[in-house]
């Protein structure tokens, strides 16, 4: 209510102020004399058509003013009134109709407002075709590293992230009874075999049976494999490296247990390395063993990487209609770890010369993707230009590549398209040029920092 009473005064105030300016202004710009002076004017020209047609008199003479004059005084009121409120209302329908068709015909004679777009020339840029991927880095060989057998840890001889050769000592168990049961039994060995050989001398004399013999060299056999389970033990005690390669986080210590079984560090070789990824069955027939590959990662954004495909699938996943494809490529500097995501290219064919365009210049919609062609109208804008005008036009586009497009079939090469502004075009629509910010069209673009 407050607000209400502050509004009322505010506007109160505004309407003195407002009279008192034109009270002021009347009596500067002499307003009624003006006005007394138009007033006679006007009634003079009355007076004049009045004398000249004598619209009085005529209708004086009509069969209208007999049929009111015939009529009571209120009824004859009353055909008048009536006849007044439909000649207003008729004024008034006559007024709105005229006005409706002024409107109407200003409209159509201004045209569609011009809108300003960006523009370029298509042309034609060398295009290589290629398929592309995702896919996930492995290593050429990768195994967590266990024991056969329990124990106590004894030495661990190398470091976290320490390159390692093929046969190389990793951990050591304690192994001491063992080794002490291995030389008994070297002992028993040997004494199995000096029998053996004596045995076999006391045969060639006759001095012992063909039984006996027989025996002593069953006995040595049986002694000389205890010896080599033994050993066979023993090296199981010792973890050694089954191939050449760089050794994972080492979190195990002189002085633990370890159960069998247990995961006790990685090893992976870093150099060569595989890419496994997956393209649809549809392109079974562009891909073959040798292929050249290049693999970029997030991880190295300005590094790229070639190889070539060693292996592919022989058969389809029957959930994604999918062939899995194997690559191998050479990482020297061993950056590229296992397990990374990683983008594949296959070059497809030769390079050949395709329109493009920004992909931005481009509307898709679900009946085709069209572009707009700024078209030479003929006439000349107030500047003296060619006038141009939008036009709608159908393309058939083609692969993508970074911020750009493939144009196959629609448009040919020198049209100038619009690139950006196009949503509020449409067929006949007047183009004013602006081309002082395009829109990216890189085919490798960059992230910015």
């Amino acid at each position: 209510m407050k607000l209400l009473e502050i509004i009322k005064t505010k506007v109160a105030a505004l309407a003195l102020t407002l009279w008192a300016w034109m009270f002021a202004k009347a009596e500067e710009w002499r307003l009624r004399d003006k006005g007394i002076l138009l007033w006679e004017k006007i009634k003079a020209l009355w007076v004049c058509i009045g004398q000249k047609l004598r619209p009085r008199e005529r209708f004086m003479k009509t069969k209208a003013y007999a049929k009111l004059q015939e009529m009571t005084p209120l009824r004859r009121r009353m055909t008048i009134m009536l006849c007044g409120v439909f000649l207003l209302l008729g004024l008034i329908f006559g007024f709105n109709q005229f006005k409706t068709f002024m409107i109407k015909h200003f409209i159509s004679g201004m045209g569609l407002p011009p809108a300003t777009v960006s523009t370029m020339v298509i042309a034609a840029e060398p295009w290589q075709l290629k398929l592309s991927s995702v896919g996930s880095v492995r290593a050429f060989r990768g195994v967590d590293l266990s024991t056969e057998l329990g124990g106590l840890v004894q030495t661990v001889p190398i470091k976290s992230g320490m390159d390692v050769k093929e046969g190389d000592l990793l951990i050591k168990l304690n192994d001491a009874s063992d080794v002490a049961l291995l030389n008994s039994l070297k002992a028993q060995a040997d004494l199995a075999k000096v029998i053996n050989e004596r045995d076999r001398l006391q045969l060639a004399i006759q001095a012992i049976s063909k039984n006996v013999f027989d025996t002593s060299k069953a006995d040595a056999k049986s002694k000389q494999a205890q010896v080599e389970q033994q050993v066979a033990l023993v090296a199981k005690k010792n973890l050694k490296a089954p191939f050449s390669g760089r050794v994972g986080i080492v979190v195990i210590n002189p002085g633990q247990y370890v159960n069998p079984g247990d995961k006790l560090l990685t090893l992976q070789t870093l150099d060569p390395i595989f890419v496994d990824f997956n393209l649809p069955q549809s392109n079974a027939e562009q891909i073959q063993v040798g292929q050249e590959v290049i693999v970029t990662t997030d991880a190295f954004k300005d590094a790229s990487f070639t190889g070539k495909i060693t292996a592919v699938s022989p058969k389809v996943d029957t959930n994604t209609r999918n062939i899995q494809v194997e690559a191998q490529f050479a990482n020297p500097d061993k950056k590229i770890l296992p397990g990374m995501f990683a983008n594949v290219n296959i070059k497809v064919g030769e390079e050949m010369k395709l329109l493009t365009l920004p992909q931005t210049a481009v509307t898709y919609n679900p009946y085709g993707s069209t572009v707009f062609i700024a078209k030479p109208t003929g006439k000349k804008d107030k500047q003296g230009n060619p006038a141009l005008e939008a036009q709608q036009v159908f393309v058939t586009t083609g692969q993508t590549r970074g911020d750009q497009v493939s144009i196959l079939k629609g448009v040919s090469e020198g049209d100038v398209v619009v690139t950006s502004g196009q949503l509020k075009l449409k067929n006949g629509t007047p183009l004013i040029i602006n081309n002082r910010v395009q829109p990216a069209n890189s085919p490798d673009p960059k992230p910015q920092e």
